[in-house]
């Protein structure tokens, strides 16, 4: 994307200008929080782990200790808040996890990139900042049939505007948009023509058009929200931790590795931790001092879809027979812990722009006297293209008539980008980055060994179910219905991928198997449901 590497001398100079204010910070907490012990330990300072900081603490009774084994979201820093600068650390393994797939059977044995944030916000400080809820079915099928009692979606509903301060809301009694949230949420500017043009095909098109994909009404084209306020990224840290860090009964603590919970019988009492665990050192796991700390309430893992199970089963809960071969002491058998791995794959339809509209001249350095304008007018405003992830439109659709709700999503995109995003197009161009939603096909977290610093094995067994094949088809031509629209006819130059010549069902599906890439959302490892369900946690 735009402005990778803009200003690298000045994020080198104000690095070292800052760098010894916040290694202080880093590693360490006050003896006090020894003695005294925390109400809740939270395990993970990403999404979740920053709301619920700034919940618990709501009430001034409770005593939070907030750790993450990244860094903050340092002020200085602009690769973290300029959101076109979204690439760099996508691929870096400054704020990264920088996860990696098993070899996946079904799509010819390639490896997937998963980044996930280890930093301050979580992957809320890496993600493309666009904020989509789930549809109001999904919700609902929870509750009624995986045992999820209160996550239907009227329940939910309330917290969705609780949260956030929609720039577009039509006041406080919006009855779908919040106004008065810490996590402010705007409709994306779509001033590009090209966005413009994407737009005007859903009032073309039998998919329909809908004002706000995050109201009433999911399904059609739309402009796409964004967590973007005043020119720069607004992570969940900015949302929820950095506001309250003042609160006295709050302890937050960077480079803190959580190695394992600590539990008296079935209760977890506190945590085992390492200080500035170095992840891409060859020295001993067992060459770093583990420490412990003590609660007197709860302790919330908070790591996300990967760093969670595996936590649990670095704890000693999990399948048994899988801690077992890795010696790892049995806390509870717990089967489901690190199964039922979801994740959204996508595709990039890509078509030839025959006017210069596209973001090819403005996201090169083939170009660096534009890079720099939008550096400087970025640096100096905070506004521009620099001020934007340019994913601003996108639309949802059904893949069949008898599906009940939306299961096709879209992003669309004024230019070309290959390999999950590092490298742009060679021309002016536009795409789509289409995929289904509720994939059958179920994967796996595991361990890969008892050092927390080694990744978990991480299979998500990609397109196991023939529906999943289908569905792409679908995605495929349904993106090339869209693209035919009139609305493109002044732009639209040849199919650039899959390819005009890429139209039977076996030449798409050597497409897919080739090019398919993760859309970086797992989820479900730790699934929710009733006592009766085994595969619970």
């Amino acid at each position: 994307m735009l402005q990778n590497h803009v200003a690298r001398s000045l994020h080198k100079t104000t690095k070292r200008c800052f760098n010894w204010r916040d290694s202080m910070k880093e590693g360490t907490f006050s003896a006090d929080i020894q003695e005294n012990k925390p109400t809740h330990i939270i395990v993970g300072a990403g999404s979740a782990g920053c709301v619920l900081a700034n919940r618990l603490t709501e009430d001034p009774s409770n005593r939070v200790l907030l750790i993450e084994a990244g860094p903050i979201d340092h002020k200085w820093d602009w690769r973290i808040h300029m959101p076109a600068a979204l690439m760099y650390n996508l691929c870096s393994e400054t704020y990264n996890w920088h996860y990696h797939t098993t070899a996946q059977k079904n799509l010819g044995n390639r490896t997937f990139y998963w980044p996930r944030g280890r930093v301050w916000g979580g992957s809320s400080t890496l993600n493309a900042m666009c904020y989509v809820r789930g549809h109001a079915l999904d919700y609902d099928r929870w509750a009624k049939d995986e045992g999820a009692t209160g996550w239907n979606y009227s329940n939910c509903l309330p917290y969705f505007k609780k949260a956030e301060t929609y720039s577009h809301a039509t006041g406080d009694s919006d009855p779908y948009r919040g106004t008065k949230g810490p996590l402010f949420v705007k409709k994306g500017d779509a001033e590009n023509v090209l966005h413009k043009a994407w737009l005007k095909t859903g009032k073309e098109h039998l998919l329909g058009f809908t004002e706000d994909m995050n109201g009433e009404r999911q399904e059609g084209i739309s402009t796409m929200d964004m967590t973007i306020h005043n020119g720069e990224r607004w992570s969940a840290s900015k949302a929820y931790v950095h506001p309250i860090r003042n609160r006295p009964n709050l302890i937050t603590s960077s480079g803190i590795t959580c190695t394992r919970v600590l539990f008296d019988k079935s209760r977890a009492i506190g945590i085992e931790f390492i200080r500035k665990l170095n992840f891409v050192g060859t020295d001993s796991i067992d060459s770093y001092s583990r420490e412990k700390i003590y609660c007197q309430g709860d302790v919330i893992l908070a790591g996300g879809a990967i760093n969670t199970p595996q936590i649990l089963m670095l704890s000693g809960v999990g399948p048994a027979e899988h801690l077992r071969s890795h010696e790892v002491p049995l806390v509870a058998d717990l089967p489901g812990v690190g199964q039922n791995l979801q994740d959204h794959l996508e595709i990039y339809v890509q078509q030839e722009s025959l006017k210069p509209v596209t973001l090819y001249n403005k996201s090169s350095w083939k170009f660096p006297h534009n890079m720099v304008k939008i550096g400087v007018e970025w640096f100096t405003n905070r506004t521009g293209l620099g001020a934007s992830s340019h994913l601003e439109t996108g639309g949802f659709a059904r893949s069949d008539e008898n599906v009940t709700h939306p299961d096709i999503q879209f992003h669309f995109l004024p230019s070309t980008v290959h390999d999950d995003g590092r490298t742009n197009g060679t021309c002016h161009g536009y795409q789509v980055h289409v995929g289904p939603m509720r994939s059958q096909s179920k994967g796996y977290i595991m361990l890969q060994a008892k050092d927390p610093r080694r990744a978990p094995i991480i299979n998500p067994n990609y397109m196991n179910e023939d529906a999943d094949w289908r569905e792409f088809r679908k995605c495929i031509r349904l993106s090339r219905e869209l693209f035919a629209s009139k609305a493109f006819d002044e732009f639209r130059g040849k199919e650039l991928a899959p390819g005009e010549k890429c139209q039977s069902d076996a030449d798409i599906d050597r497409f897919v198997k080739e090019k398919a890439a993760s859309a970086y959302h797992p989820s479900c490892t730790c699934k929710m449901g009733s006592e009766s369900d085994k595969m619970a946690v």
